[in-house]
């Protein structure tokens, strides 16, 4: 699986994120189900095929903990943050996204509505 590092253009003081690129349907349908925590620099990027609102809502059934979501339209910038709470049914964005950030709780007030955020791919030996 690809890895990416994904950093916050608009606060450039937020510590960038190690997340895996999820664009697989299986990879995205089981996100981070059966996890128990995910560290505070680590997190999961969901890759839709096309930017709409459906497309982009996630389920929490079978997420042992909660999650800072974040959701990115097709030029990367925040349309919606949530905190995803564990078994929930679902959660849909506000406004049509095409990238889902899962991240560790306490990412959630590292993001806003409007952050421009970049993706770099890793190079993994």
């Amino acid at each position: 699986m690809k890895e990416i590092t994904i950093s916050n253009k608009t606060q450039t003081d937020v510590q960038a994120v190690n997340a895996q690129y999820c664009d697989q349907f299986w990879c995205r349908l089981r996100g981070l189900m059966f996890r128990k925590r995910i560290a505070f620099n680590e997190g999961l990027l969901l890759v839709q095929n096309r930017q709409n609102r459906l497309d982009a809502a996630i389920h929490m059934f079978a997420v042992m903990t909660d999650l800072a979501v974040i959701w990115l339209n097709n030029e990367k910038k925040v349309v919606d943050c949530q905190l995803a709470r564990s078994w929930r049914p679902f959660y849909i964005p506000k406004s049509p996204a095409r990238y889902i950030l899962e991240l560790s709780p306490e990412r959630l007030a590292d993001f806003k509505t409007g952050d421009e955020l970049h993706f770099e791919t890793l190079i993994v030996n």
